[in-house]
């Protein structure tokens, strides 16, 4: 892999979910080496720090919806959204760590302001494809690739700019194995390619990324990674909100990682919820350390 400018930005954002914690990912990471890791494959680092979130916020949004914490979500989102503008604009990568999954909002639409089309692949167990008319819980957490899409409530979905931040057809999501009942409508309806825990299963983890590629490098100019620790395993990954058994092994996911970087096609990334507090001995986070160095070009020869 050339070498890069790499920007690190840490997102303490827990106001998308319920869970306590996850706020502390970005420490967690920065703990588990992100930056040593970086820097030895000869990559030039800056860490930005974290972005400020205000946790008085936590409670029943001003604005009419179920949505919780819409205002300060809201409002991170888009101070998230103009730093990795200006971190695109600067020639460096973005890589965001989180933090619930909400901030993928902001990290999408930082990026695709400059790119004609953007795509993303997406890593999660869950779609994150609810709005306020779907969504079980309210949780912002569960809704960031609907809003970039251009679906769901409008605070979400013009922020940074009144348009939505990719195509339905430049996304593939990876590792999907809960699916709230509008979630696959939405996938149906907009025809959303989507290799689910089955897939993987049959075909094996080398064939979805070769076709994931495939399918995206003839149409798009660039491409966002966001990956939800919870896609992989709990056994890999326990030190997550929402896990769900079943999910990508850890070897799977540095092979993932792998074959992304030997395409050179990634433009940012951003690694989300992980919990410490839900964590054992900060596995976790450690875990999230080594599929960035993969995804950077960390190999063993």
């Amino acid at each position: 892999m050339n070498q890069k400018k790499v920007s690190i930005v840490g997102v303490p954002m827990d106001l998308g979910q319920n869970r306590r914690g996850v706020d502390m990912g970005p420490s967690a990471m920065r703990y588990a080496g992100v930056r040593s890791r970086i820097e030895k494959l000869g990559h030039q680092v800056e860490d930005h720090g974290d972005l400020h979130i205000d946790f008085s916020e936590k409670k029943s949004s001003e604005k009419k919806t179920n949505l919780k914490n819409l205002m300060e979500v809201e409002r991170v989102n888009a101070m998230l959204a103009e730093k990795v503008s200006h971190i695109v604009e600067e020639g460096s990568f973005p890589l965001v760590l989180g933090g619930d999954h909400s901030i993928a909002i902001g990290t999408i639409a930082g990026v695709s302001k400059h790119y004609e089309n953007l795509g993303v692949i997406w890593i999660d167990a869950h779609a994150d494809l609810n709005t306020e008319d779907t969504s079980p819980s309210g949780n912002i957490h569960g809704m960031p690739l609907a809003a970039s899409l251009g679906v769901g409530n409008e605070s979400l979905t013009s922020l940074f700019y009144p348009k939505a931040k990719v195509k339905p057809e430049n996304v593939v999501m990876i590792g999907h194995r809960d699916l709230d009942q509008g979630e696959r409508e939405l996938v149906k309806a907009k025809g959303i390619k989507m290799y689910t825990m089955h897939e993987i299963d049959r075909m094996g983890m080398t064939k979805v990324i070769e076709e994931s590629l495939t399918y995206l490098k003839g149409k798009t100019d660039g491409i966002h990674l966001s990956l939800d620790l919870d896609g992989l395993d709990p056994t890999d990954a326990p030190g997550v909100g929402t896990p769900v058994i079943g999910g990508i092994s850890y070897r799977e996911g540095h092979l993932a990682m792998e074959m992304l970087a030997e395409t050179d096609l990634i433009v940012s990334a951003e690694f989300v919820e992980v919990n410490p507090i839900l964590d054992e001995k900060n596995k976790t986070a450690q875990v999230a350390v080594a599929l960035i160095s993969s995804l950077l070009g960390d190999r063993l020869l």
